[in-house]
């Protein structure tokens, strides 16, 4: 088993297929669609040519309040134009594709966060997601002096 660029190219795409402006959000911004889970996107680091977004679902509880669903962090390289699984979060487990800072991944887990992570973004579009930025919500894209 080994890293597969093709996937990890496909996943940019898509990404960038429901969140076309991730490299310019500030901190955050969110996709509503009629009759399913609003889509959340976090930066969580941002860098030349680099982010760290969480991506996530919540849901409304019957009592009103807000409930955490599926939530995944992702590495996002625009000079790669590729994208990877980094965690993957639920009410009933936690997966990371680095278990150990500065080491190379658990392959199996790497390579079964990023088809998970594809298999979402292809329901994300289906269901219309669109993540859109709003003036507070956008910043220029970090300089990169070189």
């Amino acid at each position: 088993m080994r890293l597969d660029p093709q996937r990890l190219s496909r996943i940019f795409q898509k990404l960038l297929a429901i969140a076309p402006n991730v490299g310019d959000v500030q901190r955050h911004a969110k996709s509503t669609v009629p009759g399913v889970m609003d889509l959340h996107l976090e930066i969580l680091e941002r860098s030349c040519g680099y982010r760290r977004i969480a991506l996530s679902h919540f849901y409304r509880r019957p009592s009103g309040e807000l409930a955490p669903g599926p939530s995944m962090t992702v590495a996002v390289f625009f000079d790669w134009l590729q994208a990877e699984a980094l965690t993957y979060r639920d009410a009933d487990r936690y997966e990371q594709s680095y278990p150990v800072e500065g080491e190379p991944p658990d392959l199996a887990v790497h390579t079964h966060l990023n088809i998970v992570l594809e298999r979402w973004l292809d329901l994300l579009a289906e269901e219309g997601h669109l993540v859109l930025l709003d003036s507070e919500n956008s910043t220029p894209e970090v300089r990169c002096d070189k």
